[in-house]
């Protein structure tokens, strides 16, 4: 529930006043007229297929009791507006994300008692996201960013949602682009953070791996102290842009560095990593204080460790109870289309990770799926990944070379010329073309991969959410 008045919405957003109404402000902000409710604040964003701004007067409604334009608004809207009891307000240079951000910041402000903890990374985060919220959730009211909301919008719409007794903020920060995560960090200013890694998600806009580096180091210059918490940022010690992120970003910055890893250095490290027959990982976490204890995660992927380290680095430092964030973290089960594991009625297993994919997360994947236990086939069913610009047949070339080595018993790879490079790629490696199966569309795909799967085969789907991958996975599981 939010609650501001509109004098002060105007005061920290900059917005242009154009009617002021009766009703209080006390209810959801949403950027979503169906979604506008009594005391609520609807933002209309002008997108490529809809303009919210044809919504104002509806949402004002349905009770809002402030409308938020990005563009001139009718006399008649404002008249109706008036009528109702509903503010409307024009955002500052019609710019309805700076307006959110603002109003996020000031949400914050006027909380100093929220501990504000942040992740970002090209691959992992959301899984670091949702350990550290489990991990924190265990001993405090944690608010955390829902599903992957984690954009210039998502991020202070979690913020400006979170309910009054929260104590602890888990934010997801994503990003497209140069200067977006700054702009995020400023908003909610968050005290812990981590950086998952650097990949080549987003390599097509920033044109390079080092540019993607300095884009996700953006985080540490909004990070600020909570009473004897003092800023700190968590970094795997084995990623290649480790210490270009800690000298050249976060300790100019005033900000501490937490390694995370399996070496002794490591401020928080695992021990003694071994992968059960489900690929599920299995150590022991030490840290330099003494601390430890055994650990077994219930998610498949030698690649959580990472995940996991960091989000321990974090709950430490914020000086939470450690054993009980492990013992919530080890209880989590698998999101929705994130390596989560289901049996279809042939029998056999299907790796559902078809919510989003980047090179090094289809890796990652791939070592799962080699991982586990099979008494049958190991089959990858691979899309295309968006987002890579002129790098993107190089890196789809990658990945088919990748599954190649990883020795899959059948490589099904669906799409259009990118998929052509992941094929020619995995023949060049010398996978065999009948353990090829090159198709155009995933209906396709489940009509001749569906019937010849076999209970004991383990089949790992992954691509970027635009291929569509989950619609094979619901095809073969609903055959």
């Amino acid at each position: 529930m939010f609650t501001m008045s509109v004098e002060k919405i105007v005061e920290v957003t900059g917005a242009q006043l154009l009617c002021r109404g009766s009703r209080e402000v006390s209810g959801e902000v949403v950027t979503d007229s169906r979604a506008a409710g009594e005391g609520g604040v609807f933002v209309a964003f002008c997108g490529e297929r809809v303009d919210g701004n044809v919504y104002l007067a509806p949402a004002a409604r349905q009770g809002a009791a402030v409308v938020v334009a990005s563009s001139e608004v009718a006399d008649e809207v404002l008249s109706e507006a008036s009528e109702l009891g509903c503010t409307v307000l024009r955002a500052e240079g019609d710019d309805c994300e700076e307006f959110l951000l603002r109003l996020a910041r000031a949400r914050c402000e006027e909380r100093p008692d929220w501990l504000v903890l942040a992740v970002t990374g090209s691959v992992g985060k959301t899984t670091t996201k949702e350990m550290l919220a489990a991990g924190v959730g265990a001993t405090r009211r944690c608010h955390a960013t829902k599903g992957n909301l984690n954009s210039l919008i998502g991020m202070p719409l979690t913020v400006l949602s979170a309910p009054e007794d929260s104590e602890v903020l888990v934010l997801e920060l994503g990003m497209n682009h140069a200067e977006e995560i700054a702009r995020m960090s400023a908003s909610c200013r968050p005290t812990l953070a981590a950086i998952t890694n650097v990949g080549t998600s987003h390599i097509g806009i920033l044109g390079s791996r080092e540019n993607i580096a300095r884009a996700k180091a953006e985080i540490v210059t909004g990070m600020s102290a909570h009473g004897d918490v003092a800023p700190a940022l968590a970094l795997a010690s084995s990623g290649d842009f480790t210490d270009f992120i800690a000298d050249g970003f976060a300790r100019p910055a005033g900000v501490e560095v937490l390694h995370v890893g399996t070496g002794e250095g490591d401020l928080v490290r695992a021990e003694g990593v071994s992968l059960d027959d489900h690929g599920r990982a299995r150590f022991c976490a030490r840290c330099a204080d003494g601390w430890s204890r055994d650990v077994a995660l219930s998610l498949p992927g030698a690649k959580l460790v990472d995940d996991f380290l960091l989000a321990l680095a974090l709950v430490w430092r914020a000086g939470l109870d450690r054993d009980a964030a492990v013992d919530a973290i080890e209880r989590m089960e698998a999101t929705s289309m994130r390596l989560n594991v289901l049996e279809a009625s042939s029998g056999a297993r299907l790796i559902d990770d078809s919510y989003n994919a980047a090179p090094a997360s289809m890796a990652s994947s791939l070592d799962v799926l080699s991982s586990m236990a099979c008494t049958g086939r190991r089959i990858a069913v691979l899309g295309e990944m968006g987002e890579l610009g002129d790098e993107a047949a190089r890196l789809h070339g990658y990945v088919g070379a990748y599954a190649a080595a990883k020795g899959v018993d059948l490589l099904v790879i669906i799409g259009g010329e990118l998929a052509d490079a992941m094929a020619e790629a995995a023949r060049t490696m010398g996978l065999s073309e009948d353990a090829i199966e090159r198709l155009d569309s995933v209906e396709r795909a489940v009509d001749v991969i569906g019937p010849v799967l076999a209970e004991g085969d383990l089949v790992l789907v992954k691509a970027s959410r635009a291929s569509g991958l989950d619609q094979f996975v619901r095809g073969v599981l609903t055959r």
